[in-house]
């Protein structure tokens, strides 16, 4: 995929650009690889990693949310990391953490020995995105950025196309413990291939860190998610969940009140004023929410409720992120063509109607025709994060692209934890409702719907977006 030595001594300018249009993002999206991997395949595994461990499939959720609730307590960090030491190097050691991480995930003997190595990766993912995410920013013209972002995501959708098929064929075939061991080589490849093509990027003048914006943001980031974790758990009493919420939105109120007093805050607040930036973060996060929770319950659905093993349903699966694929192709062509705001506002409708779709399925639907579905909704789902990935840095200024990357991040990280915890809470309650004991399809079912009218909830950010908003990311603008 790299070009050669001659060619680059040849022309050394060419080199730059290429390395810049598409060299770089293949390879941070290659290293991002690890993360999707593991995301799509631990949901797959879940109900084979409860076995082992003997709890129930829905209470080992957990497993997935310590990694969002420890990503949120250290992202705030990320941005000033890279400032400080340089992008390349802080990109690099993550990848190490992640994988020690996962080492130390595949040789768990009991739940919370993998709650405690998910907390290690979850650390290292909470630099990866955002730190990969900068080295773009700053080395791409805003007028590629939108191809650029398409190219990063190519190789991290791997993740989603092979990850349901292999890690079902671990965890039916093997043993679930594999799905971490994989990571290795992608880890050592992705080191490679970073330390001699990425730049270094970084602040001549980093500002100082600022400890107490982080210690807030972290810990009400941290008492959210946990708090969501537990709203259908029994491990804390109800009165302890309600503390974890107010504690968060406590915490989260003061950092806004220190941030607005301090130059260099961890979170700069500011650019949320501007009209893309917070339909891309804020009405975006309905979407996202969709996005954490549609891996658990797939998986809930799939193998618990309709008894299909961890293969099959990863098969299934997988074609929605081969739809998702595909589109990385086309996105670029409709943003210049029909525009942000045109294609939020409409994809969003398709978005919600597909998610809503999947309340439809039943054991007895042909295998293809519930690939077929899964694989449409994937389809449009990447265009909608496409676009919403790419807006996200139409009006931000080289000066801010590191505290943006960040709070992108985080929110991100924030909504999918959300996600997860909304879709638990759902299945719990819908099967008290309902009078059950375990996990039914039609207990499943209505969650989609109910999760597909959230995201119809983004419109309301994308209608204020002026018709050109974001003209200069996609090409639409001309000399």
């Amino acid at each position: 995929m790299s070009p050669s030595d001659e060619a680059l001594d040849a022309a050394p300018e060419d080199a730059g650009r290429h390395t810049r249009g598409w060299i770089v993002p293949a390879i941070i999206g290659s290293a991002l690889l690890m993360q999707t991997l593991n995301a799509t395949v631990i949901s797959n595994a879940l109900p084979a990693m409860a076995h082992t461990f003997h709890v129930e499939p829905l209470r080992l959720n957990i497993a997935i949310t310590v990694y969002l609730l420890s990503a949120a307590i250290f992202l705030p960090l990320s941005g000033w990391l890279a400032d400080r030491f340089g992008a390349r190097r802080i990109f690099m050691g993550s990848i190490v953490l992640y994988a020690a991480g996962s080492i130390a995930c595949g040789l768990a003997g009991g739940m919370w020995q993998l709650i405690a190595a998910r907390f290690i990766q979850g650390a290292a993912g909470a630099t990866l995105m955002p730190v990969g995410r900068l080295v773009l920013l700053r080395t791409t013209p805003k007028s590629e950025l939108v191809g650029a972002l398409s190219v990063v995501t190519m190789p991290a959708l791997l993740g989603p196309v092979f990850g349901p098929v292999l890690g079902g064929a671990i965890v039916t075939f093997a043993d679930w413990r594999w799905i971490f061991f994989m990571n290795l080589p992608i880890a050592v490849t992705g080191l490679i291939l970073v330390h001699r093509f990425v730049p270094e990027v970084r602040e001549a003048d980093a500002p100082p860190v600022d400890v107490l914006g982080i210690l807030l943001t972290g810990a009400g980031l941290a008492a959210l998610i946990f708090g969501f974790e537990n709203l259908s758990r029994d491990a804390l009493p109800p009165l302890a969940v309600a503390a974890l919420f107010a504690g968060g939105v406590a915490a989260l109120a003061l950092y806004g009140w220190h941030a607005r007093r301090t130059p260099h805050a961890a979170v700069d607040l500011s650019i949320f004023r501007l009209p893309t930036f917070a339909a891309s973060v804020l009405g975006g996060a309905f979407m996202r929410v969709a996005m954490g929770a549609n891996p658990f319950l797939l998986a809930m659905l799939l193998q618990v409720a309709f008894g299909l093993s961890a293969f099959v349903a990863g098969t299934m699966t997988c074609i929605s992120a081969i739809g998702a694929l595909l589109m990385k192709t086309a996105a670029p062509p409709i943003l210049r063509r029909f525009g942000f705001r045109s294609v939020l506002l409409i994809n969003a409708v398709i978005v919600a109607l597909s998610f809503m779709a999947y309340a439809l399925f039943t054991p007895s639907w042909p295998h293809w025709a519930v690939a077929l579905v899964l694989g449409v909704g994937g389809f449009f789902r990447s265009l909608q994060f496409t676009s919403l990935n790419g807006m996200a840095y139409a009006d931000i200024e080289q000066a801010q692209m590191s505290k943006a990357a960040t709070t992108s991040s985080m929110a991100q990280q924030l909504v999918q934890s959300i996600g997860i915890g909304l879709s638990a809470t759902l299945l719990h309650y819908l099967m008290v409702w309902r009078g059950e004991t375990r996990l039914t399809a039609a207990a499943v079912s209505p969650a989609f719907v109910i999760i597909g009218v959230v995201t119809l909830f983004s419109t309301i950010w994308f209608l204020r977006l002026p018709k050109d908003a974001g003209d200069e990311m996609n090409g639409r603008l001309r000399d």
